[in-house]
């Protein structure tokens, strides 16, 4: 079977002489080594210029590259290698190779092509979007029980509740006495604790649990967010993180995964493990009967959700655009090549 043209990738730019130089090179290297040359010019793109922009002109040959200065012989080189390579891959029939050799979709630009080509260049607001709407939906649910709106209310609530446990005493409340009311176990002086504002019990059987989740509030106490107090610090500031990350055009590099687990994770968990070892029915057991019953506050949890959610972004957008970067690139090449 007849070997694809080998792709040669140019990345250039407006007035390189470097770059005109390497293109006589090819064009003098192409009745040995036959090949489609793709030039793409790195100012089209704001990642071809953080990732190429000091280094051109960059040569991209299969998985061969090679960067200024680049000599006749160097292209030889990589030509003979990548047309090596193809032989010695259509010679294994590697499964792989014939699957996207064969592939049509290889040889035309698809609209699939072009939503990932706009996508990986505005996934970030889509991702603001989603959690705008997840982080609002919450405190939509307030609102209506308020205006009256049960229905829709309901909704929300239920909706949330497979993702949350809901708890009264462990969420923020709109148009209420307070904006919490937490379990007495808390021990915050000045406001009224769940149990005193509701009549409710704050044990921990499976039937106070169940009405604990269930309450959503009254006029008098207000109604409680859709999700819980850690939850909401999590999501909003996962959201803040998305929000400057994409007002510095997705540049802050990601945050080392040790000092993420240190100070993303650390918090979070010693405040939410500790809470739960020590309650029944874990803190029953001898293993964990050492630690101190206690309970978290309102503020506590949202604010190591605040420093999970925040660090989790840092953590994880920087990488999530590497990806994407890797995505535009590839895309531009092929649309590169299939205008030609």
């Amino acid at each position: 079977m007849t070997q694809p043209l080998q792709t040669v990738t140019l990345y250039t730019r407006t007035d390189c002489h470097l770059c005109e130089d390497v293109k006589a090179d090819l064009a003098a290297l192409q009745a040995q080594y036959p090949h489609q040359l793709v030039e793409v010019d790195v100012d089209t793109d704001e990642s071809l210029q953080e990732k190429y922009g000091n280094t051109i002109p960059v040569v991209e040959i299969g998985p061969y590259r090679r960067t200024a200065p680049i000599t006749r012989q160097d292209l030889a080189i990589s030509l003979g290698a990548a047309r090596d390579r193809l032989a010695q891959l259509d010679k294994l029939k590697d499964p792989l190779y014939e699957a996207r050799k064969n592939n049509p979709r290889r040889q035309e630009i698809t609209r699939s092509d072009r939503v990932s080509f706009w996508l990986s260049d505005h996934y970030i607001w889509v991702f603001n979007l989603v959690i705008f709407i997840y982080v609002g939906l919450p405190f939509l649910a307030p609102v209506l029980m308020k205006a009256g709106a049960t229905a829709p209310a309901t909704l929300i609530y239920r909706s949330y509740g497979f993702v949350c446990h809901q708890l009264s005493y462990r969420s923020w409340f709109l148009f209420g006495e307070q904006p919490y009311y937490p379990r007495a176990l808390a021990n915050m002086d000045g406001v009224l604790s769940f149990s005193e504002a509701t009549g409710l019990s704050e044990g921990g059987s499976n039937t106070d649990l169940f009405t604990a989740r269930n309450f959503v509030g009254n006029e008098q106490v207000g109604y409680k967010v859709g999700f819980c107090q850690r939850d909401v610090g999590i999501y909003a500031a996962l959201l803040g993180f998305g929000i400057l990350f994409a007002l510095t055009k997705r540049r802050i590099p990601p945050l080392p995964l040790l000092l993420w687990l240190i100070i993303g994770l650390g918090p979070i968990g010693l405040d939410g493990f500790s809470q739960l070892l020590s309650q029944p029915p874990l803190g029953d057991f001898a293993l964990f009967s050492w630690l101190p019953l206690r309970e978290s506050t309102p503020f506590l949890r949202t604010l190591t959700g605040v420093i999970f959610g925040f660090t989790t972004g840092w953590f994880g957008y920087p990488m999530v655009e590497e990806t994407m970067q890797d995505t535009r690139r590839a895309l531009l090449v092929k649309f590169k090549r299939l205008e030609k």
